[in-house]
């Protein structure tokens, strides 16, 4: 039987191996009793892919208009949290079986219940995963959703390099790097610098390079966060994969950086490289929104709530009593909160995630 670490490994290879996404979701799917599952990554085109169960359903999906009409994508989009969602989070049964794509769609293809997550990336990114479950199966359960968000932040981030590549194979690290278009570049097992594009090697005020071609980030708290991943690169079983704030000197996020384990068959790609690391620059536009939460800290939902409530000057007591939760488990989640954004001071993140424009409660 395979292991969560085989299947987290799978996942990172699908990032620059497209074509092994559908095996992946598969794996994801009979995880929890499902028919088979997809991704869908949108940018100015549509790009997806499916496992082989549902792949005739979801062609018709895309071809015969119903993507664009889907009431589910675009709930699961603007989620408030990060996670896996299912029919019974946003209708009832009554609505679904009034809706034209429960109705007329998935349940004449004995489809019907599924869970799904969104990712709305700053470089411009909209992805959506769900895993499909027979109509005869019944909903998703919650148990099967705790093994989903577990696998969330590694979806995210090989979803996102896959997004980049428009779910196409990389024929060489070169290839790749250039075609991400965005600012990324390639570690050995020694933590130095194999090859960088041309975007990341312009970004001096953020990216150093040090002696024996060593990468150093002004940020400090940041460059010890990525110091601490790479001195895992040795360790068999280390958690590579990580997502870090990158701050600039006044304190200000600037962009997020996602570090990616170069896994399994990734090394006919990158060669000797062994760790992928990728900028996503964050705008200055304000305005409400979820996305940095649900794909580029890895916090759990609760670690979220309890984000959001920080980003708008609300104290841990107050947190505590609107969510019906003691005040040590917020405090408890507030230093998770503090260690997966790079922050030291609860006020710093606080104004940290308010300048990122977190989102309503």
């Amino acid at each position: 039987m395979q292991t969560d670490a085989e299947l987290i490994d799978r996942i990172y290879e699908s990032s620059v191996a497209p074509e092994l996404w559908p095996g992946v979701l598969d794996e994801i799917a009979a995880m929890i009793e499902a028919r088979g599952g997809l991704l869908f990554s949108a940018r100015k085109t549509l790009h997806w892919t499916a496992s082989d169960t549902v792949r005739e359903v979801f062609a018709e999906y895309v071809n015969d208009g119903w993507f664009t009409r889907c009431s589910r994508r675009v709930c699961i989009m603007n989620a408030a949290e990060p996670g896996f969602f299912t029919e019974q989070d946003f209708w009832t049964e009554e609505q679904m079986e009034a809706d034209p794509i429960y109705r007329d769609f998935f349940r004449p293809r004995g489809l019907g219940w599924s869970a799904g997550t969104g990712l709305r990336v700053p470089s411009g990114d909209n992805i959506v995963f769900s895993i499909e479950r027979s109509l005869d199966q019944g909903p998703v359960q919650p148990e099967h959703l705790e093994r989903l968000d577990a696998l969330r932040p590694h979806l995210a981030r090989s979803a996102l390099i896959s997004a980049r590549l428009g779910l196409q194979r990389a024929e060489g690290a070169t290839e790749a790097l250039t075609a991400m278009r965005l600012p990324a570049l390639l570690l050995d097992d020694a933590g130095r610098v194999v090859e960088a594009n041309e975007m990341i090697q312009q970004m001096s005020d953020r990216i150093g390079f040090a002696a024996g071609n060593r990468l150093t980030l002004p940020d400090r708290s940041a460059n010890e966060a990525l110091a601490e991943r790479l001195a895992a690169l040795g360790s068999h079983g280390g958690d590579l994969s990580c997502s870090l704030p990158l701050k600039d000197d006044l304190g200000e996020a600037v962009g997020v950086l996602h570090v990616v384990p170069v896994r399994r068959g990734a090394h006919d790609i990158f060669g000797r490289g062994y760790a992928l690391l990728v900028l996503t620059p964050i705008g200055t536009d304000k305005s409400p929104s979820a996305d940095l939460m649900r794909s580029l800290f890895d916090l759990t939902r609760s670690e979220s709530r309890v984000a959001r409530g920080l980003a708008i000057g609300k104290t841990a007591e107050e947190i505590a009593a609107e969510g019906d939760v003691a005040l040590t488990t917020v405090r408890s989640q507030i230093r998770r909160v503090l260690e997966k954004t790079g922050c030291a001071r609860q006020a710093e993140v606080a104004s940290m995630l308010a300048g990122l424009a977190i989102g309503p409660n």
